[in-house]
Parts: structure tokens; C-alpha cells; sequence
């Protein structure tokens, strides 16, 4: 069966460093054929056009805080069937885009979400869920070995996450695209109801892995405490005067008020806010929505097709995976084996473990190879006993077995 061609669109302002660590995975993806178009600042070209990849790169300028101006940007320049979107401070795992494509062989279904693990490498920072009128998520239980497409029930939505997406680009186009009165949070949600109202099919798919970690931004620290609110409130107003029913808004309204106000008490309470942050961000967030109420409801035109054909970016669906494995001590020198390994086009994974019982983290590392690291006797997976007895050859086969399964 012949692959589809999909375009992955990567949004980046201010991240350079996280956007080449995003393009090198993307770089190592099992997939063809596929085109990479990143939308991003002069910062983020500058380290593009360093990066050895860069002439099989479609790169567009652009520098404002609107993402859905910018993902609308990358979807203009898209020549593939399938559009998908990951954020630069996510890395795919290897078989994330052959995961991702597959259901798009069904011309019913338009949308598709993989799962995100978040900054341990190891924990689910996203799953599988569905969205209301209001926006309030709710879980959808699913195995984590099996894809379900779905339709959804009147008055929801299948929800999928921005970092972590792909939509079929002849719908998005006909949609209209992301809203641009979302200039940040909120944008693929609007999207999601708008193909939910469509009657379109979603696809979730656990094994189209990310991992994303959340990078410091201009409204949120590196530590995700929050700096600004005040565009989140905005798309509050505009999600809500579109999509809830009025009867319920101003309850809504109150609803996230108090959850935002709850969790940045929080952090005051761990030490990371003064009480005069948590003033000065609530402020922000209710003058953020009186701004999105006044924000004129947006005219949404099909946008336009690529003038520029599908670019192919260089890839091997058998791209060898390695496994190098040792001992806590032995990691200096693993690393400069995978190092090496990257270097010369293999998708390096290695695994060091201390004969203790540490939780396990897996990470992405520079130039290209994963890491995975924590104790012989400890939780890799979260469902895993606080305590089990390995001996170590056998440890690194589980391990091993466990990433490699869908790649």
C-alpha cells in the first residue's frame, strides 16, 4: 500500500535551540515520503539555514504571537495529503509519523492524535480525550496498543492536541484553517468542533508518540510556572462566544477563574509566585477576556493551495535502530557511542541503570540518540512494583522490547 504524503508544519518564536532538536528527530522519522515547512522568527531561520538539513527545508518568516496565523501559513505552503503539526519543543519517537498516517488510507476519516509523554519520558502527558461546548475535556478510554477511530456524539468533539496531530489537508483547507482570533491556546480545539460539526472521523492513535517538554516561552517559565496570562483569557472569550451555549458562559467564566486562580496559589504556596504575581497574572487573565470579547468574530475563506510542489524530505522507513547498553558508570562512554552512531545516519538508544531502585526517565539527547536511565530495580512503566528483582541482561531486553514495539 502506497504511503501518504503528509507535510509536518513546525510553529517556532524564540526556541532555536529546541527547534533544531525538534528537526533532528524529525530528521530520524521511519517514514516516507514526507516534506517538513517550519513557520518561524529570524532567530529560528538563522539556526535552520545552519542546520545540515536545511535545503530540504520549506521555511516561511514569521514573527508575531499568533500560532494559528503562523500553523495557517504552514498549511498554505503544504503539498502533501495530510498536514501534521508538532510543536519545537517535542521530539517524535522514530515511528510516530507511520502511526500518525496510517488511518488517513481511509478517505472517512480527516483527523488524527497521537499520544504525548511528558518531560520524564516515560509518564503520559496526553491521551486520549473528548471536548465539550464549554471546553471541559473528559477522558476516553482506549488501550495503548490499539487505534480507534471515532465520530463523535452531538455536542463534542474528539480532541487532539497541537503538538501531536495531523488533519487530512483538503478539509482543513475547506475549514477555513485555524482561527486567528486564537492567538495562543485554544486554536485546535476550535478546529476540533468545527469537524466534529462536520461529522468528520478522528483517529486516536497511542503508538504516534511525542515528547514534549514544555519549554520556557513568554508566558510561562521553564519550570511551566505562568508569567502571563493574558492571551489564554482572550482565547477563553472568543472559544466560549463561539462555541457555549450563552446560558452557561458567565458560569464557565467562573469555573476557570477559579481553577487558574487555585493552581497559581499553589505555586505561591510551594514558593514559585509572591502573592503579588498571583494578582498581577489573574488581572491579566480577566483583561485578556474582556480583549477577546471585543475581538471581531473572523470571516474564515478556504485558504489557498502550495504554490510550491511537494519537497521530499530525505528519509529511510528502515533507518537501523542500536541499542547500547551498561552500567550507571559506563554512560560517558555510551553516549559517545551513540553520538558517533547518530552521526552516521543509525537511530541510537541507550540504556544505563544504577543497582538502585530510581524511577526511570528517557530523554532526547544531541546529536540524535535516546537515553534512558534510572535503577536495575526500578518503575520504568508507572504500572510497573515499586520493587522488582532483574538481573541486567534481561532488564535492557524489557526495556529494549518495550521502546522498539512501535517503532
Amino acid at each position: 500500500m502506497t504511503a501518504v504524503p503528509v507535510s509536518i508544519i513546525v510553529v517556532s518564536r524564540g526556541r532555536p535551540a529546541a527547534l533544531i532538536r525538534c528537526l533532528t528527530g524529525i530528521a530520524q522519522l521511519r517514514y516516507a515520503p514526507f516534506e517538513v515547512i517550519v513557520v518561524a522568527d529570524p532567530q529560528g531561520l538563522e539556526a535552520v539555514w545552519r542546520w545540515p538539513g536545511a535545503g530540504d527545508v520549506k521555511t516561511i518568516a514569521f514573527d508575531e504571537p499568533n500560532i494559528s496565523v503562523a500553523r495557517n501559513l504552514g498549511v498554505e505552503a503544504a503539498a502533501g495529503d495530510i498536514v501534521a503539526f508538532i510543536d519545537d519543543d517535542a521530539v517524535p519517537e522514530p515511528g510516530w509519523l507511520r502511526h500518525l498516517a496510517a488511518p488517513f488510507q481511509d478517505p472517512s476519516v480527516s483527523a488524527a492524535g497521537g499520544f504525548v509523554r511528558g518531560r520524564n519520558g516515560i509518564s503520559w502527558q496526553w491521551a486520549a480525550h473528548s471536548v465539550d461546548l464549554a471546553g471541559q475535556i473528559r477522558p476516553i478510554e482506549i488501550s495503548e496498543d490499539t487505534a480507534l477511530v471515532l465520530t463523535p456524539s452531538p455536542g463534542r468533539a474528539i480532541k487532539t492536541e497541537g503538538t501531536n496531530m495531523a488533519i487530512r489537508r483538503s478539509v482543513l483547507a475547506q475549514l477555513g484553517g485555524f482561527d486567528p482570533n486564537y492567538h495562543y491556546f485554544l486554536d485546535e480545539t476550535d478546529v476540533n468542533l468545527r469537524l466534529a460539526q462536520a461529522g468528520a472521523a478522528t483517529a486516536i492513535l497511542p503508538l504516534a508518540v511525542v515528547h514534549h517538554g514544555f519549554a520556557e516561552n513568554a508566558t510561562r517559565r521553564a519550570d511551566r510556572v505562568p508569567r502571563d496570562l493574558h492571551q489564554l483569557g482572550a482565547s477563553w472569550a472568543v472559544f466560549l462566544s463561539r462555541h457555549c451555549p450563552e446560558v452557561h458562559v458567565d458560569e464557565r467564566w467562573a469555573d476557570i477563574l477559579k481553577a487558574e486562580r487555585r493552581r497559581l496559589v499553589q505555586y505561591m504556596i510551594d514558593g514559585r509566585l509572591e502573592p503579588r504575581d498571583v494578582r498581577r497574572i489573574m488581572g491579566g487573565l480577566r483583561r485578556g477576556y474582556e480583549e477577546g470579547l471585543a475581538r471581531p468574530a473572523s470571516a474564515l475563506g478556504p485558504l489557498e493551495g502550495a504554490s510550491d510542489p511537494f519537497r521530499p524530505f530525505p528519509s529511510d522507513p528502515e533507518k537501523p535502530i542500536i541499542t547500547l547498553a551498561g552500567r550507571s558508570w559506563s554512560k560517558k562512554r555510551l553516549q559517545a557511542q551513540a553520538d558517533e552512531a547518530a552521526r552516521s545516519g543509525k537511530i541510537p538508544c541507550v540504556y544505563t541503570f544504577s543497582p538502585t531502585t530510581l524511577f526511570h526517565r528517557r530523554r532526547y539527547e544531541m546529536p540524535g540518540y535516546w537515553l534512558q536511565t534510572g535503577g536495575l530495580f526500578g518503575k520504568s512503566l508507572r504500572s510497573d512494583r515499586w520493587l522488582s528483582f532483574w538481573r541486567f541482561s534481561k532488564r535492557i531486553k524489557r526495556e529494549a522490547t518495550l521502546w522498539a514495539k512501535n517503532q
